[in-house]
């Protein structure tokens, strides 16, 4: 009874070692790829605004109630037509002050030039009554000046994009009250890091994600850059075209990738391939032969492969660092 139980603890565990070192010699089994052709492209991310290519924004520049509105938003108007009105009541009696000013110191002067020319009076004393009528003058030309900015005009011709304010609030100096633009042509304002700026020149092909439009193929166009960028934010402002049929609207946001490097029909590889530069090939006996390739565009998903690999060779994904030179696989085809 001893004897069979211990003939049947050596078959086990003779079959156990057996099957440790079948187990510890298979070879493991990897996924593969194969490189395929395609279209590689650099990109430089950003994030921009649509707006028009001719516009401007219509500002007070005293501080003071809006009386009247011209309620046209989305309207068309002309350069210098009336937008807004604010309250000019003091200026205009300040304005009275002065006429009445005026007209007595007209007096004085015309009193004075008599009793000059009849020598009562000294040249000193017309003078004076000359200099004080110069003065108001003056200070009457000023304040009707003034009295202009109580008046808000549009300074172009265009449709009044926007309109802010009401009757009753007061009007802070600076403060946006009127949009005015044309409608076309558009554009888009980007902001660009420092360190992608290098990369864009003017006439590079941009793809446009707006979130209007998901599913739309928007482009537009790299027309100029700002030549001194922002040293806070560190980005630079890019001006980009847009097609006169573009769907996108004046204040729209959208992501833009502006392709600056572009190669067609190039052999490509899944980037989680690769180490650094290093892809494990397999050779015909399904063995590790890591090769340290050349690459060129470098995606976020692929890499543009230029010397080291073929179409056919295969290819270990995503790459396995427990493998190891020389090293049997078992190959099964992986999706990328």
């Amino acid at each position: 009874m001893r004897l069979s139980r211990f003939l049947v603890l050596t078959c086990l565990s003779v079959a156990a070692v057996a099957g440790w070192y079948w187990w510890s010699q298979k070879p493991p089994e990897v996924q593969i790829v194969q490189p395929t052709n395609g279209r590689a492209a650099e990109v430089v991310y950003a994030t921009a605004v649509v707006e028009p290519v001719r516009w401007a924004k219509v500002t007070s520049i005293i501080r003071e109630r809006i009386i009247t509105l011209c309620g046209c938003e989305g309207m068309q108007v002309s350069k210098g037509d009336q937008l807004a009105e604010l309250d000019s009541g003091d200026a205009r009696a300040t304005l009275a002050e002065l006429e009445a000013r005026q007209a007595l110191a007209q007096s004085d002067r015309e009193r004075a030039q008599q009793l000059f020319e009849r020598r009562v009076v000294s040249q000193q004393i017309y003078d004076k009554a000359q200099s004080e009528l110069i003065r108001i003058n003056a200070m009457i030309a000023a304040q009707k000046e003034r009295l202009l900015d109580y008046t808000i005009t549009s300074p172009m011709d265009g449709v009044v994009l926007r309109q802010d304010g009401a009757v009753g609030e007061v009007a802070e100096p600076g403060e946006i009250l009127f949009w005015i633009g044309q409608p076309l042509p558009l554009q888009l304002v980007a902001e660009v890091n420092e360190e992608d700026i290098p990369k864009v020149e003017k006439g590079h092909e941009a793809l446009i994600r707006a979130d209007a439009f998901p599913d739309r193929d928007l482009r537009a166009t790299v027309a100029r850059i700002t030549p001194k960028g922002d040293p806070v934010l560190k980005n630079y402002r890019v001006y980009l075209d847009l097609p006169d049929d573009t769907p996108l609207h004046i204040g729209m946001t959208a992501e833009i990738n502006i392709v600056t490097r572009e190669s067609k029909n190039t052999l490509l590889v899944p980037l989680a391939a690769f180490d650094g530069s290093v892809l494990q090939m397999l050779d015909d006996d399904d063995r590790i032969s890591p090769v340290s390739v050349e690459t060129g565009i470098k995606g976020t998903r692929a890499v543009e492969v230029l010397d080291g690999v073929k179409a056919e060779t295969r290819i270990v994904f995503p790459y396995r660092e427990d493998l190891s030179e020389g090293q049997k696989v078992k190959p099964e085809s992986g999706d990328r």
